[in-house]
């Protein structure tokens, strides 16, 4: 046989391509656009309030509404934490869920570990993703850690654990502390590699140094195409690695535009803002509501209230580089301040906004016009006081917005003319023709068509 002579540096470089091969872990959907997981660009999320959401109160109970979400078109399930809670210090007779006691166990309120793994199991099963609340700015103050490691804390006056903020409840954790940062990250892993989770909702994450998110971040992705949501709108967040963070900035102008005290317009003066503060595509999270606005700012109705929350609600489900949230009873809708640290069950019965919010999430998850990076654009179609109207559009698709924000009926006019002809009333689910004619949209109304 004849001899075949491979160089020596080549059979180095095929076993270093080898062995790199193999020391790599398994990236699982590992597809990115823009930097972000593919799956979060045309998703929604779901926030679920797992003590109220049921009169059981447990994960079991609320893993039978996963059909019925799954036909609403809800793509993103966020667990509020479902980690054990400090009983020292406790508000209320149950205790704050972001109290922590253990980082690693699932409170026996609502079930099991093996509960939960059923439920996330469940959620996947129905091609739909799962991010839990994540508490890692401090603990419950009955932590283990306060006794075997009280150098993972910051010290107030008297040498003792300081409460974190004015939280009774809770104690601030020191990251200074690398040995803290690591323990942390390990508890992080520990939900990717044992319950197969899709990411995490950081609370308070604008407290915790950017040196943490920056160190913790990459490993988590690199064990999983996880989706990072930082509660807080810093700009160093999407600089640390999250993939979205909270448009807080947005959503006061947002209760302003509500209550008449400023114009419609005024929206674009915080979409130029976000174009400077941010990396270019960072995703922000739009809601009505969440469960902090809900116990304590009256959110949606109070500071949408009535017919007034659905021009906002269609604005947050159709923004340029977002992803739309609803808050746990807002498809009923649950329409009182429910109860944060005792229990307050919310009901199931009516659904009357079900149908509304089915038509925004089916249609963003549809129609590329409305990823997360599709383009933005203001058209012109009436007094700019009022009337906030705008085109979303990608790979050929394209979606047209109008928003009336007040409570007179008032004027439009398309004068755009490729935004005439026959379109698709998302709505009425009807082919309309667009005219340039004059026409009306009443009170509070909205309009969405696709081309």
């Amino acid at each position: 046989m004849k001899k075949i002579r491979i160089p020596i540096l080549l059979i180095i470089v095929l076993l270093s391509f080898v062995c790199c091969k193999k020391s790599k872990p398994e990236i699982v959907n590992n597809e990115l656009i823009d930097g972000h997981p593919a799956w979060i660009m045309q998703s929604n999320i779901y926030e679920v309030n797992v003590r109220q959401y049921t009169p059981e109160g447990t994960l079991n109970a609320f893993a039978k509404h996963l059909d019925r979400l799954k036909a609403m078109g809800v793509e993103t399930i966020w667990f509020m934490p479902i980690n054990p809670i400090s009983k020292v210090d406790r508000k209320g007779s149950l205790g704050s869920y972001y109290a922590v006691s253990d980082f690693t166990s699932i409170n026996p309120e609502f079930g099991t570990m093996e509960d939960f793994k059923n439920v996330v199991k469940a959620i996947h099963d129905r091609g739909m993703k799962v991010i839990i609340d994540w508490v890692p700015n401090h603990t419950g103050a009955d932590h283990r850690w306060l006794k075997q490691h009280p150098d993972f804390y910051v010290k107030d006056s008297t040498g003792k654990a300081a409460v974190a903020f004015d939280w009774a409840d809770v104690r601030q954790l020191d990251f200074k502390n690398p040995v803290l940062q690591d323990s942390m990250v390990a508890a992080m892993k520990f939900w990717i590699k044992d319950t197969d989770i899709d990411g995490f909702r950081c609370d308070v994450a604008w407290n915790v140094p950017a040196n943490f998110w920056k160190k913790s971040i990459p490993q988590l992705k690199k064990m999983k195409n996880v989706f990072m949501l930082a509660e807080g709108d810093s700009t160093y967040l999407p600089k640390s690695g999250f993939d979205a963070v909270y448009p807080w900035h947005m959503f006061k102008m947002m209760e302003k535009v509500a209550k008449g005290k400023r114009p419609a317009f005024s929206l674009d003066s915080i979409n130029k803002e976000n174009e400077t503060r941010y990396p270019k595509n960072t995703i922000q999270m739009y809601f009505t509501s969440n469960h902090d606005e809900n116990s304590w700012n009256h959110a949606d109705y109070g500071t949408f209230p009535n017919e007034v929350h659905a021009p906002f609600a269609v604005f947050t489900q159709t923004m340029k580089n977002s992803v739309p949230l609803i808050y746990s009873g807002q498809e009923e809708p649950t329409l009182r301040a429910i109860k944060f640290f005792d229990k307050d069950p919310m009901e199931f019965k009516n659904l009357k906004r079900e149908k509304f919010y089915k038509t925004l999430l089916h249609l963003r998850k549809r129609n590329v016009a409305l990823s997360a990076n599709a383009s933005f654009k203001k058209v012109d179609l009436g007094d700019k006081n009022v009337i906030y109207a705008y085109t979303r559009e990608k790979d050929n698709k394209k979606i047209l917005v109008i928003l009336n924000f007040s409570d007179k009926e008032q004027s439009i006019k398309i004068s755009d003319k490729t935004l005439l002809g026959k379109t698709h009333n998302v709505f009425s689910e009807k082919v309309e023709t667009l005219s340039g004619s004059e026409r009306k949209i009443k009170p509070w109304g909205y309009e969405v068509y696709e081309y």
